[in-house]
């Protein structure tokens, strides 16, 4: 038997062998145990995510023998026969290249006749976005109402390019990019069946290199086997594919947040002479970023696949750093990554970058201005300490004490004036003043009286009038202001 890759050796049999796409295979699961089938159902999701897979496995279960049902028997002829593309009742089309009305018209007509061996008739069409305008409009009315024999699986990685009339037509399933770890466990899986040696640095940089594509790491993987035998080094993945480890990327990290622009672009330097792919190290700094931006957010998030000990210190590097500073530098590398897409001189765009980004944390913001004044604010306004309350267990009929913080009170005979010496003329003019001011008529009291001569008594004020004057005499601010003006306290 001639020699399998890793991608078709090892491809979904059944729905327990999915990995990474549990919402799609839990609801198609429950549709088949409560025969709930709808007639059209739609896959969209990235390549190497198992739209086709799924979409083979859903046909086995609806044709197997005794279907439909959950849990049938890869191994069984009719199994076989769709697994390999060789059944007559599961016709697999390719979209790119029979995206013509002529085709979608042949297919209509075959839909009349009922299947050959299995319950249902399936048409599988890969990459349904690339059908015409005018094969879309064909196909409405079939894929609307079709026979009861009929089921249609529609398979896309671009579906907004779908028309909405075949969308509302449809179920659809949004399969997701497949986690980083979930991929690296099932390398590692590989490997063993293979008799293979893999360490799990080197399967974690095939799977961060896939970009949650299972096909994608399992053909590099198959790569890798060639180039180095049975013992898989991280270093040779890194190598082979450009890549950069985890702790290149965590030193530049550090670098930055410590603002170390030479170190910074030296690292840069040897990552471009020694042959790495600075977009993807630029990727990878921007997702060490939003890690850190997560965690401070969040301080229960992982390290996003960086060890723990170089995780631990960079949380310590960024830990001065608010997070709209860590998001501004974050900005200013999603702006180089858009220019080095299309840049001959990538390395050049990134260095750039990188001053840029260095500049960012270093500023001083007007937040920043306003947070100190805000601290400073917050100091100054602290509430003077307040004088000892008196025991509660006096008696009622005693002066009643002062309160525990009494509020400021300004009473109305006392006058604070500073200590120089009266004009004779000064007393006369003010009383002359409130005569003047004096409200007309004769039945309305005067707002303002004349003060009394020096010669008569001043009226004795009563006992919580006089108490609220001490207290008020006494209290630190008014003593501080007494002091700076040089001024006493008159008509006491």
């Amino acid at each position: 038997m001639s020699y399998q890759v890793f991608a078709r050796k090892y491809r979904p049999k059944t729905f327990k062998d999915v990995l990474g796409q549990d919402h799609v295979v839990r609801t198609l699961r429950n549709a088949i145990d409560q025969k709930r089938l709808a007639h059209a159902y739609l896959f969209v999701g990235p390549r190497g995510t198992g739209k086709t897979s799924t979409a083979r496995i859903l046909a086995k279960a609806l044709n197997c023998e005794g279907g439909p049902k959950i849990d049938f028997d890869p191994e069984e002829d009719v199994c076989k026969e769709i697994a390999e593309g060789r059944s007559l009742d599961v016709l697999e089309i390719d979209g790119a290249s029979n995206n013509g009305v002529e085709q979608v018209r042949d297919l209509r007509e075959s839909v009349k006749y009922a299947p050959s061996r299995g319950q249902f008739k399936i048409y599988y069409i890969d990459e349904v976005h690339m059908l015409s305008n005018a094969a879309f409009n064909a196909l409405l009315k079939t894929l609307e109402e079709p026979p009861e024999h009929v089921k249609f699986i529609f398979a896309t990685t671009e579906v907004q390019k779908i028309l909405p009339t075949i969308l509302s037509r449809c179920q659809r399933f949004d399969l997701r990019p497949i986690p980083t770890q979930t991929i690296a466990d099932h390398l590692q899986y590989i490997a063993t069946e293979e008799k293979i040696t893999i360490d799990k640095e080197a399967a974690w940089a095939i799977a961060k290199g896939a970009d949650g594509g299972m096909r994608d790491a399992q053909s590099m993987l198959d790569q890798l086997v060639a180039f180095c035998g049975e013992t898989i080094t991280e270093e040779n993945v890194l190598d082979i594919f450009g890549f950069t480890s985890r702790e290149k990327v965590a030193a530049l990290t550090s670098e930055l947040l410590s603002r170390k622009t030479p170190a910074a672009l030296k690292l840069i330097q040897n990552e471009a002479e020694s042959g790495r792919e600075l977009s993807q190290l630029l990727g990878e700094l921007i997702g060490c970023l939003r890690g850190l931006l997560i965690a401070k957010l969040d301080p229960s998030a992982d390290g996003e696949g960086i060890p723990e000990v170089l995780w631990n210190k960079l949380l310590e590097d960024a830990g001065d750093y608010a997070p709209e500073r860590i998001l501004a530098a974050i900005d200013v590398f999603a702006e180089t990554e858009g220019r080095m897409k299309w840049a001959t001189n990538k390395r050049l765009h990134f260095e750039l970058g990188m001053i840029k980004a260095i500049q960012v944390l270093s500023e001083v913001r007007i937040t920043d201005i306003i947070s100190v004044l805000t601290k400073g604010a917050d100091h100054l306004s602290a509430p003077a300490p307040a004088s000892a309350p008196a025991p509660a267990s006096a008696p009622a009929a005693a002066v009643a004490p002062p309160a525990p913080a009494p509020e400021p009170v300004t009473p109305k005979p006392v006058t604070v004036a500073p200590t120089q010496k009266k004009k004779p003329g000064d007393t006369m003019a003010a009383f002359d003043d409130l005569i003047a001011n004096a409200p007309e008529g004769g039945d309305e009291e005067p707002t303002f009286q004349a003060p009394k001569p020096e010669a008569s008594p001043a009226p004795q004020p009563k006992a919580e009038e006089k108490i609220e004057e001490d207290t008020f005499y006494k209290d630190p601010l008014i003593q501080e202001a007494l002091e700076k003006f040089e001024a006493k306290i008159l008509g006491t």
